[in-house]
């Protein structure tokens, strides 16, 4: 049985970018005013720019199409060829980007082993090259929060401040890969200007759980960006009218923020109901949207994600033997259900 004979919506846990924009975003997409962002002339663009740089207490945004650009070109212009990049040996910036550190900046990567994705500034102190003409120059420290490979894990700001001080004191550059940043400060309650003071820049995604169809945001101050302008030039990354997907992301910021709690009590429930199954042999404590946990050997990954397609609802392979279910706006309580009576039916 395929999920296209079920009567049933699909219920697809495999990432919060699979979410589609709600007919309200739609509209807000519709009205937008738009210009030539090329020519700096896109009066939506140049309002969501204003408003997340704002909100995280920075002077200038940047749109483009996806966090891995956001990334990749705040990296090349924190760092220059023979320089090093300090990160967690998981991050997505090191893992999942195509190796475009080594592409586009010609730089090394300082690889830590950190609590679920999480480092320490001791870590980051040591990991600081001394001046020897055989080593690269370090440059930079990027953190991730939320962290995607501790499953949704977030740093205390205790702890960035700590890191932050280390980094300033060696005269290093500091990039945060905010990808899920708005699901960590909901989490916790921390308020966003607080990383402004902390991050000499951030990428903000719009289209993870804030629901917009595509989109992240560089931040940082106003040099700083108009250099990042010209690297996204170079990589592609010019716009036309794309007001009409900021005005998306507009909307994301003003109404998706707050409901993010809602992702966050589902995948705490979904955490809960997998603990209780005995083909599961651990789950990581969910501390935003994402649920990771592992199958014991006498449950093949491959069949559990089958059984799981058969009824209409989708995961993700993190592993050997690891599966990782990502709530969002388009899993309601009726869909949390439908999964929670799956897992409860598998023997």
């Amino acid at each position: 049985m395929t999920t296209e004979n079920l009567s049933l919506p699909l219920v697809d846990l495999r990432s919060d970018t699979v979410t589609r924009p709600t007919p309200a975003m739609l509209a807000a997409m519709l009205a937008a005013p738009v210009g030539d962002d090329v020519y700096e002339e896109d009066p939506t663009v140049r309002r969501l720019e204003e408003m997340a740089a704002t909100r995280f207490g920075l002077e200038a945004g940047l749109f483009c199409p996806s966090g891995t650009m956001t990334n990749q070109i705040a990296i090349k212009a924190h760092t220059e060829p023979l320089s090093e990049v300090i990160c967690e040996q998981t991050a997505h910036v090191y893992l999942w980007e195509v190796g475009g550190i080594a592409f586009h900046s010609g730089a090394s990567v300082a690889l830590l082993p950190g609590e679920r994705g999480r480092l320490t500034a001791e870590q980051v102190e040591a990991a600081v090259r001394p001046e020897n003409v055989h080593y690269p120059i370090t440059r930079l420290v990027c953190l991730e929060n939320t962290h995607n490979r501790g499953g949704g894990s977030c740093y205390a700001l205790a702890d960035l401040r700590a890191i932050s001080e280390v980094a300033q004191r060696h005269g290093l550059a500091r990039h945060l890969d905010g990808a899920r940043i708005f699901n960590a400060l909901v989490a916790t309650g921390q308020r966003s200007e607080e990383y402004g003071k902390l991050f000499d820049s951030i990428s903000v995604c719009l289209s993870k759980g804030l629901g917009a169809p595509v989109g992240s945001v560089l931040l940082g101050s106003a040099a700083f960006i108009q250099r990042c302008k010209r690297i996204r030039k170079v990589m592609g990354g010019g716009w036309r009218q794309a007001g009409y997907l900021a005005a998306a992301g507009i909307y994301a910021l003003e109404n998706n923020v707050e409901r993010l709690a809602d992702d966050h009590r589902r995948a705490a429930r979904l955490a809960e109901v997998l603990r209780q199954q005995s083909y599961v042999a651990e789950v990581l404590n969910p501390e935003t949207n994402l649920v990771i946990f592992r199958l014991h050997e006498a449950a093949p990954a491959a069949k559990f994600l089958a059984t799981l397609e058969q009824q209409g609802i989708r995961a993700s392979s993190f592993g050997p033997q690891w599966i990782r279910f990502v709530t969002h706006l388009d899993v309601d309580d009726a869909g949390l259900a439908r999964v929670e009576a799956a897992l409860a039916g598998i023997s």
